[in-house]
């Protein structure tokens, strides 16, 4: 199943799952990563990582470990 880290800048998605240790889990819940949210992939930094994703009005910028466990399927 692709993760967000499959996807390029200006692409968005719908999160089907989030997985990871439980408090890595409760953080995203808590910046509004939920199933059935829709994410844009906004930009990567220079050398690779983080990435900036974007939900509703929140930027958030994300390690590729911890994005690699949010799955998605893309629009």
């Amino acid at each position: 199943m692709p993760t967000i880290n499959d996807l390029h800048p200006g692409q968005s998605a719908a999160i089907v799952s989030i997985s990871g240790p439980p408090a890595l889990v409760q953080r995203l819940y808590e910046f509004g990563l939920f199933e059935g949210e829709t994410v844009e992939f906004v930009a990567t930094a220079p050398l690779g990582d983080p990435i900036e994703i974007r939900t509703g009005n929140t930027r958030l910028s994300l390690r590729k470990t911890e994005a690699a466990g949010i799955h998605i399927q893309i629009d």
